[in-house]
């Protein structure tokens, strides 16, 4: 999924609860749900990251290289105003975007 086009806000906002837990009825399981996928968005946006910046890893030790380079600044910089990955998790949440299911659940419907 492209996160750099995401809807997901900025900033922290108060949720409701009760809205929080219509798709599973638990609200423990829903956050859970949430923090998962928000590991998942985590490792994807460090490792594409990692990816970006290794172009510009350098093996000298040149002090002067190392301060001067905007290039890898601006994709830094770029990367940190991105939204918190709990949040695009979330408005993924809310956009029907993420399947979970719990196998707990299933097991016992069909005893």
């Amino acid at each position: 999924m492209d996160y750099k086009k995401t809807k997901a806000s900025n900033t922290t906002v108060p949720r409701d609860l009760h809205l929080l837990s219509q798709e599973t009825g638990n609200v423990y399981e829903t956050v859970m749900t949430l923090a998962k996928r928000a590991n998942q968005i985590s490792s994807e946006l460090k490792e594409e990251l990692n990816q970006k910046l290794q172009e510009f890893a350098s093996y000298t030790d040149n002090l002067e290289e190392i301060f001067e380079n905007r290039e890898q600044i601006e994709i830094s910089k770029f990367y940190e105003r991105l939204p918190k990955p709990s949040l695009i998790a979330y408005q993924e949440l809310i956009e029907g975007q993420i399947y979970h299911r719990n196998p707990a659940k299933e097991s016992r419907k069909k005893a």
